[in-house]
């Protein structure tokens, strides 16, 4: 397999990242999700959002990353038997999932430690009060993320079992 894209399949270093920033999407809603839950005098209670912060600071790195990859190696063209709506749904679904994985959440003025390695400073800086908009930000920005991730990996599938064409099998490198 080629490390770049082609005209018409997708590289190792753009499957790789697509299937890491999933893997990491996933991951870290379940922790979210799970973690809320949790009291005071759980083993959990102080070790999960650390970890949650700390992937999610990792996952904004291999965004940009990601977005840094795009431009200097574009994807694969659309293959000709998509409609021309498929392909405009495609490229707004891209779009607002990379815009959504983008908004920063870190309201407190505190910097975010990525698991002891270094600390990211604050987005908002000294900036009073803003927890709550960031909370509400947070949780709304990820549960469209969810759900336009699953509509992603629906229409992946629609292509690859209703449309019988490459579309899934182009990320799965094949």
């Amino acid at each position: 397999m080629q490390f770049r894209n082609s005209i018409d399949r997708y590289g190792a270093i753009a499957i790789l990242i697509h299937w890491l920033v999933a893997v990491a999407v996933i991951g870290l809603f379940a922790l979210g999700y799970w973690m809320v839950d949790l009291t005071y005098y759980d083993d959990w209670y102080r070790r999960a959002p650390d970890i949650h912060r700390s992937v999610g600071i990792l996952l904004l790195a291999v965004m940009v990353l990601r977005v840094i990859w795009r431009f200097i190696n574009p994807p694969p063209a659309p293959l000709s038997e998509h409609t021309r709506l498929e392909v405009l749904s495609a490229h707004a679904a891209h779009a607002v999932l990379y815009l959504l994985l983008f908004v920063a959440t870190t309201a407190d003025g505190s910097s975010i430690s990525v698991f002891g390695w270094f600390a990211v400073p604050s987005v908002t800086g000294q900036v009073k009060g803003m927890e709550d908009i960031a909370g509400t930000i947070h949780y709304w920005s990820t549960w469209a993320i969810v759900v336009l991730a699953g509509l992603h990996a629906l229409a992946a599938l629609k292509h690859h079992v209703v449309d019988r064409d490459r579309t899934l099998l182009r990320m799965l490198g094949k």
